[in-house]
């Protein structure tokens, strides 16, 4: 890991090892790789049923490829599963970050998709996740089978979170964690000890990474009314980053197709949804049977 996305090199080398121990306890079995690519080494897990149909994972901000240990075993049974980290976030890939108002993302991707030998895949993309996978059914429609978005960036208006939290960073400790609930929710005071690990690991990688503070491009209505694909949107009511309100509008108008689960009561992060997904990637895989 190299300590471009990081404030220092200490914050990058605790990420390091929490993510490393988050990744000896993940629950099935499952190979590490490294690609190459035009951005620099790729890292991914490949997990499930090597016979299983392909689904790519895309993480969000401030995160890597540990977000997706709780779906890890019930996705496993049904696919194989491809959690990729992104560049330039807080895993094993390069620290690059290209400009998101480009198709630098969409030609990384190529590369991975490559190095996997994936001519075709689901892919399931969280928040910043979710734009990425925008982006690239977008840029290679023929690609994509179909698109889980759980509070996705790249549709709805981009809220300017930044202005609210900054009184907040005026109070100290208190403060940064006050804005962190407002993302995430409360902090569990005696989470289950097999959840720790994760929690220590995110919790370095909101102390340790640098904030990305680039707008997000959001689909033009052209571009939403090409998806054709099956799309599955998660989205909750008080999500303090996206405009969950402008994301259901804009899919209504132009996507029809997209089965839209929205959760009045849900802030950006928003859990329990393994089922969900599951049931709306199994169709894909019931039609091909």
């Amino acid at each position: 890991m190299t300590t471009g996305a990081f404030r220092s090199a200490e914050g990058a080398e605790t990420v390091r090892r929490l993510y490393r121990k988050v990744l000896d306890g993940w629950p099935v079995p499952v190979c590490e790789l490294r690609l190459p690519t035009r951005q620099g080494e790729t890292f991914v897990l490949a997990f499930g049923r090597e016979d299983g149909s392909p689904v790519v994972l895309l993480h969000g901000a401030q995160a890597n490829a540990a977000a997706w240990i709780l779906d890890a075993m019930p996705w496993a049974e049904h696919f194989r599963l491809y959690a990729v980290d992104m560049i330039g976030e807080a895993g094993f890939s390069a620290p690059s970050r290209p400009p998101l108002a480009s198709d630098a993302h969409a030609l990384w991707l190529d590369d991975v998709m490559s190095e996997l030998g994936l001519s075709r895949a689901a892919v399931v993309g969280v928040s910043l996740g979710g734009w990425l996978a925008l982006d690239y059914a977008n840029r290679r429609p023929d690609f994509v089978e179909r698109l889980a978005l759980i509070c996705p960036a790249g549709i709805g208006r981009q809220k300017n979170f930044l202005l609210r939290a900054a009184p907040l960073l005026l109070l100290g400790s208190w403060g940064k964690r006050r804005m962190r609930e407002l993302v995430l929710g409360p902090s569990v005071t005696e989470p289950p000890e097999a959840l720790k690990p994760l929690i220590a690991l995110m919790q370095a990688i909101g102390r340790s990474i640098r904030l990305r503070l680039e707008t997000i491009p959001r689909l033009s209505d052209a571009e939403l009314a090409k998806l054709k694909m099956p799309i599955l949107a998660i989205m909750g009511g008080r999500d303090v980053l996206i405009d969950s309100d402008d994301t259901r509008r804009r899919l209504r108008a132009f996507a029809p197709q997209a089965e839209i689960r929205f959760l009045p009561e849900a802030l950006h992060f928003i859990q329990g949804q393994s089922e969900a997904v599951l049931r709306f990637l199994a169709d894909e895989q019931a039609r091909h049977g």
